[in-house]
């Protein structure tokens, strides 16, 4: 398949990625859903594709639902998933501590009940999940009590996150054997109506910045989600396609793990920022461009069809 980059991915090349790949990992938002609502063929092509005999994964940055919440939702809309199929950086990063790390300990959690669930699904208990408010002054803050058996930090998606945890999270960091984990980078949760919210790499960099140390980051574009599916399925990176609608985790991560990438645009990034990264010839930009783009992943649904 030998096409320059950022190609739109129509008639006949459709066929021929199709023949060229044996997996399909899919980001979701803005991939196969938009809020609650599927995009008009999705379920249809993740669908097929199964039935064309692929092997289809669900690869996503949200750490605010497990595998089943996601598996629950894709039932709902039509898609024909197992809970095996889907992995997100909540259960991603339980498997980092307790497979890789060797975690032997509490993790103290920034974050919300879905990755306290996930971690403690591997015997990992966590402290901390829920509110925290601040009391007393600053030297109330600097000596605020602490569980000994805290081994680690995680930081994922926390709408409680406040200036005690942060504080806490420091102290538990001030110790170098504590292992730091931050699920994601993403600094925005698009919305509708081309409206934000400030995303779980916000408060990652927030306790970077405060314990002075870098975070082992779970989360696309980081290599080790690629590696979780490749540890359960055992995959090949050459035979996989990695469908995205972000250039900056998705593609980004189909690049560092040897991918081929098709970029979707109903979702974060466009094609004008493809393009400009493309001929930037810039390095570290040249990795978020993506291979193919296509309008919506319904436009492989002719040759699916076929």
């Amino acid at each position: 398949m030998a096409v320059s980059k950022c190609t739109r991915l129509s008639g006949p090349l459709i066929q021929e990625l199709l023949d060229s790949v044996d997996n399909f990992l899919f980001d979701c938002d803005g991939v196969i859903w938009r809020g609650e609502q599927a995009i008009p063929g999705a379920p249809e092509v993740t669908n097929l594709l199964k039935k064309n005999g692929k092997r289809v994964f669900f690869v996503t940055n949200n750490s605010t639902k497990t595998r089943e919440m996601y598996a629950e939702k894709m039932a709902k809309l039509g898609f024909l998933a197992k809970t095996e199929e889907v992995f997100g950086t909540a259960y991603c990063s339980a498997v980092y501590l307790k497979h890789i790390a060797k975690l032997d300990g509490k993790v103290y959690l920034i974050g919300g009940n879905a990755l306290s669930k996930e971690l403690q699904k591997l015997g990992i208990q966590t402290v901390g999940s829920g509110p925290d408010p601040v009391f007393g002054g600053q030297s109330d803050w600097a000596n605020v009590p602490l569980d000994p058996e805290v081994k680690a930090v995680v930081v994922g998606f926390d709408e409680h996150f406040s200036y005690m945890k942060l504080s806490k999270a420091l102290k538990y960091l001030d110790n170098p054997d504590c292992l730091f984990v931050g699920t994601n980078t993403d600094s925005r949760l698009p919305l509708e109506g081309g409206r934000a919210v400030p995303g779980t790499g916000c408060l990652v960099r927030a306790v970077e910045t405060a314990a002075q140390r870098k975070a082992q980051i779970i989360g696309k574009p980081s290599h080790f989600m690629f590696d979780c599916v490749v540890s359960e399925y055992g995959i090949d990176p050459a035979r996989t396609v990695m469908v995205g609608d972000r250039l900056d985790t998705d593609i980004l991560l189909g690049f560092n793990c040897g991918l081929k990438t098709v970029l979707t645009l109903t979702g974060v990034s466009n094609l004008d920022e493809a393009t400009a990264y493309q001929e930037s010839h810039c390095p570290e930009r040249t990795g978020m461009v993506p291979d193919y783009y296509v309008e919506t992943i319904a436009d492989l649904l002719p040759a699916l069809q076929g």
